[in-house]
């Protein structure tokens, strides 16, 4: 099986999406999911400076709608749509983009969907102080969890390769970044909240509160949720796992550990790409990998896939 895989937010760049409208067809895209999300998504992937585009609410539909103009772009080859053995998987947000090319979701759903869910985690950043560390390990990582746990900090993203994203409060994390675990590397991020915590609890309610709007279809590929690394066979349980994601912990770790059961040989990126590559490296030792970050690499991405 062939993973092409969502990145999530933070791996979006300025002026990241320029290469992209070269390609026939994709101004008129972005300006018709712009109609959809209510965000210049042309000036915003091209022009909008790294602030702007770093507002959870403009950049989880940026990245969304980047994925499904690559996505989209790729899997143009009706030989590797139709034949290739594909499955599909996404890193937080990049689960919604995931929805969408696996069939879950049409785009205009998945575009409709991940806005109000850039808003609502957007609002509840705003409601607390609290924020997100990187925690870089080479020991037990159950240890380093419980230490984070025992902080009052939350593990929020179980990344493999030693990486644990810690989220909480601004004080629980200045005094876990003031006397951290030992063997450990503290990294403080730039981001607006403590995301898939219970600081986000109030955004997946919006979320509950608005499902009958977003239809979901059964996938019509293989793809993993963040849960716990499993494949997911109905649309229904899909969408429960999207909603109840944004204050549960990202198991990436687990997808990969899915990926080599399952006998996964060749991995996929989506723009804006590079991320999940670069774990694919430690977690996916031997599987070739290709960061899709241009229309350049699309020539290398389908004779991978091929």
């Amino acid at each position: 099986m062939k993973i092409i895989a969502g990145p999530g937010q933070g791996a979006q760049a300025p002026g990241f999406l320029a290469p992209w409208l070269e390609l026939p067809g994709v101004r008129e895209t972005l300006e018709g999911y712009s109609d959809i999300v209510g965000i210049d998504l042309v000036a915003a992937g091209t022009v909008w400076d790294s602030a702007t585009i770093t507002d959870t609410a403009v950049a989880q539909p940026l990245l969304v709608a980047a994925g499904l103009i690559a996505g989209t772009a790729l899997l143009s080859d009706s030989d590797i749509a139709e034949k290739a053995p594909l499955g599909f998987a996404g890193h937080s947000v990049g689960e919604v983009t995931a929805a969408a090319l696996a069939g879950v979701f049409t785009p205009e759903v998945a575009l409709s969907f991940v806005t109000l869910r850039g808003a609502a985690m957007a609002q509840a950043a705003r409601d607390a102080d609290s924020g997100m560390i990187a925690v870089l390990s080479r020991g037990d990582l159950a240890a380093v969890a419980a230490d984070i746990e025992a902080a009052g900090l939350t593990p929020a993203n179980f990344n493999g390769s030693g990486q644990i994203v810690a989220a909480g409060g601004r004080a629980e994390l200045d005094a876990f970044i003031a006397n951290p675990s030992a063997g450990v590397k503290v990294i403080p991020l730039k981001v607006a909240g403590a995301f898939h915590s219970p600081y986000m609890l109030a955004a997946r309610a919006r979320l509950e509160d608005a499902r009958a709007t977003f239809s979901a279809s059964t996938p019509r590929y293989p793809i993993y949720t963040n849960r716990d690394g499993s494949r997911v066979t109905d649309g229904t349980e899909y969408l429960d796992d999207l909603i109840a994601q944004v204050a549960h912990p990202v198991r990436w770790d687990m997808c990969q550990e899915s990926f080599l059961r399952d006998g996964v040989d060749a991995l996929i990126e989506l723009t804006p790409a590079g991320t999940l590559t670069g774990l694919a490296r430690k977690g996916l030792p031997g599987v070739p990998t290709v960061a899709l970050k241009t229309p350049e690499d699309i020539e290398a991405a389908r004779a991978l896939l091929q």
